[in-house]
């Protein structure tokens, strides 16, 4: 196959891997507003509901960083070129 053709879809693929980084943003504002609001109603348990949301934002998180990753790969660890 022609080069320029690999490069070029190995940086489509990349910008389109790149998309998935919008579902975690999305998530984790949601899940800090629902903290928040939850908080709002219940400051007592302000402590467990700030961890559970914390650790549930950073599991929501591998899923933008697994995109990176394959981003990152696409566009310099290509074998094809």
């Amino acid at each position: 196959m022609n080069e320029f053709f690999v490069k070029g879809m190995a940086c489509l693929g990349a910008g389109i891997a790149m998309i998935a980084g919008m579902g975690p943003g999305i998530g984790q504002g949601y899940a800090a507003g629902q903290g928040a609001s939850a908080v709002g109603r219940n400051p007592g348990a302000k402590g467990t509901i700030m961890s559970t949301m914390i650790l549930g934002q950073a599991v929501a998180e591998t899923t933008g960083l697994y995109a990176l990753v394959v981003a990152i790969i696409l566009i310099f660890a290509n074998p094809m070129f």
